[in-house]
């Protein structure tokens, strides 16, 4: 299979409860509108900024299904599900049914608890999910930070040796750019390489990256946008301060709790997700008036989407 290469911004979106913790998917038509109006390419959904862990299998369609019916008119949107977990008969049951849907595509990260150790058994993981869905491209999703799972991807794109026929390209989130270029360069650049950290994207793009995905994109596409404007026109400068500009922004999910503040900062923009389910922490009112701010203070209104 060929597959042409993502550009662009892809939002992780968050999954919308309510606040006795059940889906809200009646929220997510307004949300793809947002996306679009902000000139987002697409959407990765049920990742870890959209809870996949802590939903089931049957949740999990749900937010699939609603996302398909959102943008079923829109074949640019390219929506990518998640289908990655512990359990590989769930991912391929997960893979089967995004395939169904006729989603862009589906991706997949290294199952934990039982976490492979060497390429070759991720690989042979990959294969299988790959294999539910021959039809859809496929995207591993590499976040070692939460999976554990610290196999270089350019040893799992060796061992897979192009035996997966829709294995597309790699969701990246990772700090080691020797191992990112090399992946860009694998196959005379095969395969299609997503970044996956929004406090880094500056040196991405120096490495010759041109699509990205990514939760700030959710509620602050217009800086990244322009962040991409000011590199492409070689404005450096300015780019390295657009740059800091979104680190400043990033810094206040670690000030404030983690992964939860993304959807405080979905509230600023007046898309209210709720909150995030046990185990995450949600902040307490004393601390979102603090939060608030805090976002003023940075000028996220300034460059937040509208």
């Amino acid at each position: 299979m060929k597959f042409k290469k993502i550009e662009g911004l892809i939002a992780a979106p968050f999954a919308p409860l309510l606040q006795n913790g059940r889906l809200h998917i009646e929220v997510i038509p307004q949300y793809y509108q947002l996306l679009k109006r902000n000139k987002i390419a697409g959407a990765f959904i049920n990742g870890s900024t959209g809870e996949g862990v802590s939903l089931t299998i049957e949740e999990k369609k749900q937010v699939a299904a609603a996302w398909a019916e959102a943008a079923e008119n829109d074949p640019e949107f390219k929506i990518i599900n998640l289908v990655g977990g512990a359990s590989l008969e769930d991912c391929e049951e997960m893979a089967a049914y995004t395939e169904q849907l006729k989603l862009y595509a589906i991706s997949f990260t290294s199952p934990f608890y039982f976490t492979p150790v060497i390429a070759q058994t991720l690989a042979d993981c990959c294969r299988r999910v790959a294999a539910a869905a021959p039809n859809t491209p496929f995207y591993y999703y590499h976040i070692p930070a939460l999976t554990g799972c610290n196999i270089p991807m350019y040893d799992l794109l060796n061992a897979i040796g192009g035996a997966i026929p829709n294995f597309a390209g790699i969701k990246y989130t990772h700090e080691d750019f020797m191992d990112f270029l090399s992946c860009m360069y694998m196959e005379n650049g095969r395969y299609d390489m997503l970044w996956g950290r929004d406090e880094n994207m500056l040196p991405a793009l120096a490495l010759g990256c041109s699509g990205a995905v990514g939760s700030t994109y959710n509620y602050a596409a217009p800086l990244y946008h322009e962040l991409i404007k000011a590199f492409n026109d070689k404005e450096f400068s300015r780019a390295r301060d657009l740059q800091v500009q979104a680190i400043e922004m990033i810094r206040l999910l670690g000030k404030y709790g983690g992964i939860a503040v993304g959807k405080a900062y979905m509230k600023l923009i007046g898309l209210d997700c709720g909150g995030f389910r046990l185990p995450v922490k949600n902040m307490d009112d004393p601390s979102f008036k603090k939060f608030m701010e805090d976002a003023e203070r940075i000028g996220f209104y300034n460059f937040c989407s509208k």
